[in-house]
């Protein structure tokens, strides 16, 4: 069973990949850059300092990068230890997909680092907006929904490694949105 879902994850993968076109290619060559993310970072970190002020709005930021930097860790540490090879790599389906401009990165698949931390990243800042920024706080999703997807445009992960990426994210935003409420109430005693 487990091989079938393997199967099945590949042919979406290939058809996704083959949705694309050249004239679409430069755009998601550019999604998948994060330093072309940089406006909306710039644009959260004003959010955050306007919302809860310049001491405990740079606590947050520094929760933020620890986040990052966790998250990015531990991507490594699982695709290291599942050692899956990513799709422009597996001999099975990479000449059935459309490598971008030579866009082929190493390194394994599984899970998705680009899920995997924009998802934490942006479920986490929308828990800590969504009481001051109701009404446009789930536009943010448009983020890692799309910095995603990049991924599968460019062949260079599975829809599995997209969605545990995604699950990931969500869980630990969660559980990392709990941890920050304590340590904020003990440090700004709210």
């Amino acid at each position: 069973m487990f091989e079938t879902i393997l199967q099945i994850d590949k042919q979406v993968l290939v058809f996704l990949n083959n949705l694309g076109t050249e004239q679409w290619d430069p755009f998601w060559r550019a999604v998948t850059k994060q330093f072309n993310w940089i406006p909306l970072f710039a644009t959260i970190i004003f959010l955050v300092i306007k919302a809860f002020g310049w001491k405990r709005g740079g606590f947050i930021i520094l929760s933020m990068i620890i986040l990052v930097a966790f998250s990015d860790q531990f991507t490594n540490l699982v695709k290291n230890f599942i050692e899956r090879l990513r799709p422009n790599n597996d001999p099975q389906i990479k000449d059935l997909l459309r490598i971008v401009n030579g866009y082929s990165p190493g390194g394994y698949s599984f899970m998705s680092g680009h899920a995997t931390t924009s998802t934490f990243f942006t479920v986490y800042t929308m828990l800590l907006l969504r009481d001051k920024y109701q009404k446009y706080i789930y536009l943010m999703l448009i983020f890692p929904v799309v910095f995603s997807y990049s991924r599968l445009y460019l062949g260079v992960h599975f829809p599995i490694d997209i969605l545990t990426g995604i699950t990931i994210g969500i869980i630990f935003a969660n559980l990392y949105f709990k941890l920050y409420k304590k340590v904020d109430q003990k440090l700004f005693k709210v």
